[in-house]
């Protein structure tokens, strides 16, 4: 479902022990790619990123246009009412697998809602919506996607701050450079998480010692219920319409259409529609 559609709800960005609230760097937006990498690469730098980190990162990246198109046609998926958008997702097959993995990780999620509050089929509901359960996460380089995002003038500051926080990711040592692969605007995770968000909210659930929301089931269900929490999840509230949680998973998507999905299939999920 990665579509670019949280950037809007980004906020500061936590890089190299710095708080981002205000334009990332000095970049100026357009004009010719590689001198703007250039640019952006030693602001990075002057703002804690290791220059080992900025080099793999950064290095041989490329303006994707494709991208740009992609972003300037984002938005007509949310213009379908919330039945149509709601029958084409929850769907026999979804809801079949998602009662699977909820038994299947069963003890995973009673850990999870104990810890953060959030019921097992909030969780899967979103897992099963954003990439299938973890089946389609996207094909893109995320560095590429914010790289030429960032240098494209239309909303330059936001991808700016989501390219730093994605340098920040890999200076951690939570991924390579060549793991960062995702949605077409720099979504990354079995729940899509933008970089600023991964930096923000993603925790090492499974206990190696790196935040890997692509390839660790437990990082990824954990952080995004951890990304709940933060935005006010109540525990033992209920999440539908006009409840007290509903308003916290228009905090993971702001299309309405999207969140009273997410709370459908929850609820289907949980047995309770």
């Amino acid at each position: 479902m990665a579509c670019g559609w949280r950037l809007a709800c980004a906020g500061a960005v936590v890089v190299a022990g710095l708080t981002v609230s205000g334009p990332a760097v000095a970049a100026p937006c357009g004009g010719d790619f590689r001198g703007w990498l250039d640019t952006f690469g030693r602001e990075a730098a002057a703002r804690g990123i290791s220059a080992r980190t900025v080099q793999s990162a950064l290095s041989g990246i490329t303006h994707d246009p494709r991208v740009v198109r992609l972003d300037r046609r984002q938005g007509g998926t949310f213009r379908k009412s919330f039945e149509e958008f709601a029958a084409s997702r929850i769907t026999k097959g979804r809801l079949s697998k998602g009662a699977s993995l909820m038994r299947r990780h069963a003890r995973l999620l009673e850990r999870i809602e104990r810890q953060f509050g959030v019921p097992p089929a909030v969780i899967v509901a979103i897992w099963g919506l954003e990439t299938d359960f973890g089946a389609n996460m996207g094909n893109h380089s995320a560095l590429r996607a914010l790289a030429t995002l960032a240098h494209d003038c239309r909303r330059t500051d936001m991808f700016q701050r989501e390219l730093m926080a994605a340098l920040a990711i890999i200076d951690r040592g939570d991924l390579s450079p060549r793991q960062m692969v995702g949605a077409w605007a720099g979504e990354l995770g079995q729940t899509q998480f933008l970089a600023s968000s991964y930096e923000r909210f993603a925790v090492d659930y499974d206990g190696d010692g790196r935040r890997d929301l692509i390839r660790s089931v437990p990082d990824a269900l954990a952080s995004t219920a951890n990304y709940l929490r933060a935005y006010g999840w109540r525990r033992g509230a209920g999440w539908q319409p006009g409840e007290a949680n509903f308003n916290v998973l228009r905090e993971w998507n702001r299309a309405e259409v999207y969140a009273r999905t997410i709370a459908l299939l929850a609820a289907r999920l949980a047995g309770t529609r």
